[in-house]
């Protein structure tokens, strides 16, 4: 077993333990492997095929996947904090995790106790053994003391699925792989086992749709929604017009722009996400749904609002700190923002 790295944020400690992994993996391989793995990522797999399937899957999914999962799920994980500030996660068990991105994004948000108390049990449930293994091996150089002690556990994503009780359950990028039966039951196990749930998908049509259903379900089982709805009354969007959806930026690695043939040294992770809570939150007045627009002296702002509707803000340079925020204002923050300032 490696040593611990020395001490550093999930976020960068992530990045360099994958750079090791990856040195020296043949480019060509790894867009062999990772051309199977973005046919499943957008299409249909059927729950009896575990998507990584043995090593060079696995290692592949962490170079061209892992970075951007971990981003996406540290932004939703994010807002559900705002939502939250004076929450944490007495536990955390990440249902479909493979290799751990959510528990790496969760580690970030929340970090371990720094009185010296025992940090929170971690559990990743996932089906594919080679994911598992890889996951320890990245967490045993984890600089959280969670993500260390964390446990892997081999178990059907599916309507047999058993989870215990915990603080946070986390069903990231999951759902697509699951038949819509077994999809409503894992919503379902970890609505009965969490005090808190968010699921995350990717920002496409198919994958809103997933979390509009996994919504409804959390509601029905007595969930307010945190984030990034600023309610819990039916999203406001009329099906089949649009869906929502939000962006997070990712690093790429000299090996993922090779086998993206990219030359940029980013990429916007588009996701859809939905966070929930037993307890009531302090979900944001509104939320921008789409990527601000900055004309001269004005920003135009499309917000969700705890109105129940979708509408269209100008903020001008008259409203002089409003204004200035405004332009701070970033796809997927909350408005007015926490500290608002008088305008």
């Amino acid at each position: 077993m490696h040593a611990p790295l020395s001490p550093q944020a999930p976020a960068e400690a992530l990045r360099a333990t994958l750079a090791e992994l990856v040195d020296g993996l043949p480019p060509r391989q790894a867009a062999q492997a990772t051309a199977r793995l973005i046919a499943n990522y957008r299409g249909a797999t059927p729950t009896d095929a575990p998507v990584l399937r043995d090593r060079s899957d696995v290692v592949a999914y962490a170079a061209y996947r892992m970075p951007a999962t971990f981003e996406a799920d540290r932004a939703a994980l994010g807002a559900l904090a705002d939502a939250v500030p004076q929450w944490t996660p007495s536990g955390h068990t990440d249902i479909g995790g493979g290799t751990g991105a959510a528990v790496w994004a969760a580690a970030d948000i929340w970090p371990d106790p720094a009185d010296g108390a025992a940090p929170r049990p971690v559990t990743v449930l996932d089906w594919a053994e080679p994911a598992l293994a890889l996951g320890r091996e990245l967490a045993a150089r984890a600089p959280s003391a969670a993500l260390c002690d964390a446990r892997w556990r081999r178990a059907r994503i599916d309507a047999a699925l058993d989870v215990p009780p915990t603080g946070l359950v986390t069903v990231s990028y999951v759902l697509g792989e699951l038949t819509p039966a077994d999809r409503a039951a894992v919503v379902d196990a970890a609505a009965g086992a969490g005090e808190v749930v968010a699921v995350v998908e990717p920002g496409t049509p198919d994958g809103y749709r997933r979390i509009i259903e996994a919504r409804d379900r959390l509601v029905a089982a007595g969930f307010h929604i945190a984030a990034p709805c600023p309610h819990s009354a039916a999203c406001p969007i009329e099906e089949g017009t649009d869906w929502c959806h939000f962006a997070a930026r990712v690093s790429r690695s000299s090996l993922h722009r090779q086998v993206k043939g990219a030359s940029l040294a980013w990429e916007d992770e588009k996701f859809s996400y939905v966070a929930a809570t037993r307890f009531r939150p302090g979900p944001a007045t509104a939320r921008v749904v789409r990527r601000p627009q900055t004309r001269k002296g004005q920003v135009l702002l499309d917000l969700c609002r705890d109105t129940e509707e979708l509408s269209r803000e100008t903020v001008t340079k008259r409203q002089g700190p409003l204004y200035r925020a405004a332009r701070d204002t970033a796809w997927g923050d909350p408005w007015p923002p926490r500290e608002d300032p008088a305008p």
